[in-house]
């Protein structure tokens, strides 16, 4: 089924974690902002988010230090220009978020003026961390939603998720109008309805693809959609290598995708292996506040040494009252799985967490191809490089969220006196032809997750990525014939993003001939002296049989 009347707006967001609602809230002074979100609109990374937002608000921090943390958590892939900018909006970012009615931790329950209350996690040198209790994440989304749905020049669709972009020569447009990007074809998940949302300004704001993996902290909606939208429009993304495993993930057989912050080691817990021994001095001088990565990779050696399905976060040593209210959401889930948290040791293990690559933009969130701007966790900013600082997720996506507000309001309109406001009905219509049969490939979801698990995880090597490469382009064969034979299912759209998601990073892991950052591969253990800043995946070659454009490095 399709509807061929469009969608029209001045800005059209896909996604509806922090980062694209900071944008719809910014953006609506300049014209009519639309939100497309794949479930409800709460449901995203950000809602998941229980650390905290990183910022320089002591005296006893300065934003070089966090800028040096920054990257060297990165591992000589940052792009400092960019980091400094943020680093210095952070202050003003917060204060707009207060305004929002935030209530961020401070020293003093009963006093607003009091200091915030600072947490410091694995790579920062200060305390840092501004958080809301341990549900910052829920906190944000609540109060930005609601800043939303009292803004009349922002319509929020939920249960509505993007296909693919419309390019201007899909609607019979040449040149570099054939080249833009005019909208996304949406799919209503409920009633399975085809509608093409037309704007000046498209802003993919989807956020990761944690979903490719067997294991991950992300919800379920984490499919790699705007990735795979921006691949098949012709985008550049890069860096895709870089999938950082958070490394405390609750291990609980009812317990699905559960992370433990890395606050909780901030405030100083210890990972013990099944003997109960302290381990993480034998990997990094920081011990339990190392980077994510190097934390990972030992609690993924520990475990391969032991043969135990497991480590444990150690909080006995902590009084149980500061425990208690620092962490209440966290010790109330615990106990729901039958665990003391206070009092016992919590089994944890890694799990995919977040994308440190992405579409790749510039400083105003521009992408490579024109009317597309990309923002949040889909995009490579250069913040992150081979490794993301803990807490530094959100603030990237507020701060590009502001930057891309400004490249939005001042991009010039292209639906106009000069171009049909409503294309040809006969274009759109042809668009959507598809016979009605359907086949149920669930099967393939299973295979594509537990390849990437097993193959493309936290240690990595040549043959087992040819391996994967292998299994998961066979898959993807299967799915995009079934996608051209079908009417889309949303099971049936997220398994052909997750499987062209999961080729696309095993082919920047095969470009990236060396160790570094979240990358570690047994064939190539050494940091390349000369290393490419990042790996590309570019209009041009041979990504596969079903799609243009293909691997390349720069």
């Amino acid at each position: 089924m399709f509807v061929s009347d469009p969608v029209q707006s001045r800005f059209l967001v896909v996604g509806s974690g922090i980062a694209g609602l900071q944008f719809a809230l910014l953006a609506s002074a300049h014209g009519e902002v639309r939100v497309a979100t794949k479930k409800e609109s709460k449901e995203s990374n950000t809602n998941y988010a229980q650390g905290g937002i990183a910022a320089v608000l002591s005296p006893l921090d300065d934003f070089e230090l966090h800028v040096s943390d920054t990257v060297r958590a990165g591992d000589g892939l940052c792009r400092e220009d960019v980091i400094r900018g943020m680093v210095a909006a952070a202050p003003r970012l917060i204060e707009r978020l207060l305004d929002y009615g935030v209530p961020f931790s401070r020293e003093s329950e009963d006093d607003a003026q009091a200091p915030f209350s600072l947490g410091r996690e694995g790579g920062h040198s200060r305390h840092r961390i501004v958080h809301a209790g341990d549900l910052t994440g829920r906190e944000l989304e609540r109060c930005m939603l609601e800043a939303c749905r009292a803004d009349p020049a922002i319509t929020i669709d939920e249960n509505h998720m993007g296909l693919d972009l419309i390019l201007g020569r899909d609607l019979g447009y040449d040149g570099e109008d054939g080249r833009r990007v005019v909208g996304c074809w949406i799919l209503d998940r409920e009633t399975l309805a085809r509608r093409p949302y037309l704007a000046d300004v498209v802003v993919l704001a989807t956020g990761g693809c944690g979903k490719v993996y067997a294991y991950t902290s992300n919800p379920d909606i984490a499919t790699g959609d705007g990735l795979a939208m921006a691949c098949r429009a012709g985008a550049t993304l890069c860096n895709l290598e870089f999938v950082q495993f958070h490394p405390t993930c609750l291990f609980h057989p009812e317990a699905k995708s559960f992370l433990i912050s890395e606050a909780v080691r901030g405030e100083g817990a210890w990972l013990v292996n099944e003997k109960g021994e302290r381990f993480m001095e034998r990997y990094h001088p920081m011990r339990e506040l190392a980077p994510r990565d190097v934390v990972a990779r030992a609690i993924d050696q520990e475990m391969k040494l032991s043969g135990a399905a497991c480590v444990y976060l150690d909080l006995r040593h902590l009084p149980r009252e500061r425990v208690e209210k620092r962490f209440p959401n966290l010790c109330a889930t615990c106990a729901r799985f039958g665990i003391d948290m206070p009092g016992e040791p919590v089994p944890v293990v890694p799990a995919a967490h977040y994308e440190c690559g992405g579409v790749r933009t510039d400083a105003g969130a521009r992408t490579d191809i024109p009317g597309l701007l990309a923002i949040g966790e889909v995009a490579s900013t250069g913040v992150h490089g081979g490794n993301r600082l803990a807490s530094n997720s959100l603030l990237e996506a507020l701060y590009f969220a502001e930057t891309a507000a400004a490249t939005a309001a001042a991009a010039s309109r292209f639906f106009g006196p000069d171009r049909p406001a409503v294309p040809p009905r006969d274009i759109l219509a042809a668009a959507n032809e598809r016979p009605s049969e359907a086949v149920v490939l669930e099967h393939d979801w299973d295979v594509v997750r537990r390849v990437m698990w097993d193959y493309v995880g936290i240690v990595r090597s040549d043959s087992r990525l040819g391996i994967a490469r292998n299994r998961i382009r066979s898959i993807r064969g299967t799915v995009e014939q079934q996608y051209r034979q079908s009417p889309p299912s949303p099971d049936l759209v997220e398994l052909r993003n997750i499987a062209l998601v999961a080729e696309l990073i095993i082919l920047c892991a095969q470009s990236r001939r060396e160790s570094r950052g979240l990358h570690y591969t047994l064939d190539h253990p050494a940091k390349d002296p000369d290393p490419p800043r990042d790996t590309c995946v570019a209009p041009g070659g041979d990504l596969s049989p079903f799609m243009p454009p293909a691997r390349d490095v720069s």
